[in-house]
């Protein structure tokens, strides 16, 4: 379950996740966040800034399958004690209840509960997050041609190679040690200011206007419009390194650039990960400890059932910016650290916050981020390597016309960014489905570790506020990077079936609005 933060997240959203919609929210996997490297995607899809990492992120994904196993994952200390019962965290009802006519019965049928299940959400709900997600697609495909008029813009016009003439100008006369990355930094500023300039009308659109009239953002235009500087500053300073670096990898290796371009990309989305959870997102939130001990010690004991080295739970004031739940176990070896926003505590029941926790805690255990930044490093590389034939060509042919020497002339980075925004454009199908099994293995791990299935249930109805919850099949294929909440209650309806036997009582009862899972 992942969260679909306000964009400073995705941010560097850099959540999810991703797709559309985006994801957004917080995965962990033994020592970084899940979350940061589906957020990545989330930017690249949007935005050509930092577009030469997107490939290795969004292909990374592609390479983890399977579902978790359940002995890897129960803790009956925590489901003996609190399966019965529901108490609530927070004070909200979305008026969700468990189908009491098809429930703890002989012939319990997981299809007939799933169906149930989904006609509780009203019709005008439902015709509402249906809309909105679907807005997405279209959303989808604007944010990639803008990115590629911006790039084709660039070049056509000749402001690429002014740009890179006027960096030569203010370095001519300095050491090479000194001038290199001087001259860099002197292009990418800029080209960082005109890109954010000509995308920020649809960033507007899409992370603010729509999501007021959806009511899932809380901002008023100015402190997101600050939040939005903040992040633009962050990635101005981030993306100039990472070209720096890039581009001295492509004036010493002319010919293998795109081997030596991936040990970069990976180094930098490794330092950037690991950190975020502790430099960056406090700029954003603030994150204070949970002294609840209803809701504290159960996560605390799901956590250390599971060997997850947290000793607190943190509170996150996500509800200045959105109404959307999100929760996220993050961090590096003594920084590891169990949050929640404060949505989730208002909007859910204990044991739905114990579903949420235990599908996070799921991506942590099973590795999820490690095999993610592992994987990115082969699918960078095919990327960056598809990307050398094609720019070379283009050189070739439009060089002379847009003033663009070779790989190692930043002039040349609008092409460069094209070339990637297309390539990844066409995976996001590709992408979108590794994602989402990766978040079905943690849906496996955490209702064998939480054993909620009507919680889990609720919550998923409850993320129906902004995802369609019953797509077809070739919607969920292309632009689903999550499971559908059908299938999501349907695993859980399974799950109940197979271990019916089990549960002394059904919990029914209302459920809230969450997000991000």
């Amino acid at each position: 379950m992942t969260s679909d933060l306000p964009v400073r997240h995705r941010k560097a959203e850099l959540q999810t996740g991703s797709g559309i919609p985006y994801p957004g929210q917080t995965h962990r996997s033994g020592w970084f966040s899940l979350e940061f490297m589906i957020n990545i995607h989330a930017v690249m899809t949007k935005s050509p800034i930092l577009i030469l990492l997107s490939i290795g992120v969004v292909s990374a994904l592609t390479s983890v399958s399977g579902l978790a196993s359940p002995a890897e994952t129960a803790s009956p200390a925590i489901s003996e004690k609190f399966s019965s019962v529901e108490p609530r965290a927070g004070i909200n009802d979305s008026g969700h209840t468990s189908p009491a006519a098809i429930v703890n019965t002989k012939s319990f049928d997981p299809a007939a509960a799933t169906k149930a299940w989904l006609a509780t959400v009203p019709q005008e709900k439902r015709q509402k997050s249906d809309r909105y997600f679907e807005g997405g697609y279209w959303l989808l495909l604007w944010n990639f041609l803008v990115a590629a008029a911006i790039s084709i813009f660039l070049l056509e016009s000749g402001i690429s190679a002014r740009l890179r003439d006027f960096a030569e100008r203010i370095c001519r006369g300095s050491s090479w040690l000194a001038q290199f990355p001087f001259q860099i930094a002197c292009y990418a500023i800029p080209y960082f200011l005109i890109v954010g300039t000509l995308g920020f009308p649809l960033d507007f659109y899409e992370h603010f206007v729509r999501e007021h009239q959806y009511g899932l953002a809380t901002q008023s235009f100015l402190p997101w419009f600050r939040e939005q500087w903040i992040g633009f500053g962050l990635t101005i300073i981030g993306g100039t390194i990472l070209l720096i670096a890039l581009y001295a990898v492509f004036r010493r290796e002319p010919r293998t650039w795109w081997v030596w371009g991936t040990v970069v990309a990976v180094l930098f989305m490794t330092v950037v990960v690991v950190i975020t959870p502790v430099f960056v997102e406090p700029l954003f939130n603030t994150y204070k400890p949970i002294t609840n001990p209803e809701i504290r010690n159960p996560i605390l004991a799901m956590a250390q059932a599971n060997q997850i080295p947290a000793r607190q739970v943190f509170e996150v004031d996500a509800s200045r910016q959105t109404t959307r739940v999100s929760a996220n176990v993050a961090g590096f070896l003594g920084t590891t650290r169990i949050a929640l926003n404060d949505n989730l505590l208002k909007q859910c029941t204990l044991p739905e916050i114990r579903a949420v926790m235990a599908h996070e805690m799921g991506h942590y255990v099973l590795n999820h981020g490690t095999k993610l930044l592992t994987y990115s490093a082969i699918f960078i590389v095919i990327g960056l390597a598809l990307s050398r034939q094609m720019f070379d060509a283009a050189v070739r042919r439009w060089g002379v016309k847009w003033g663009v020497r070779g790989i190692a002339d930043p002039a040349g980075l609008p092409l460069l960014v094209l070339i990637l925004s297309t390539l990844l454009f066409i995976a996001t199908p590709l992408l979108n489905t590794v994602v989402r099994v990766t978040e079905r293995e943690a849906d496996a791990f955490g209702i064998n570790t939480a054993r909620e299935p009507d919680a889990m249930a609720r919550v998923t109805l409850k993320l129906g506020a902004y995802r369609k919850l019953d797509p077809t099949p070739i919607e969920e294929f292309i632009f689903f990077d999550h499971p559908s909440g059908r299938a999501r209650i349907r695993m859980a309806m399974a799950w109940k079936a197979a271990n019916l036997p089990c549960v002394e009582s059904v919990p029914s009862g209302d459920s809230s609005t969450t997000d991000s899972h």
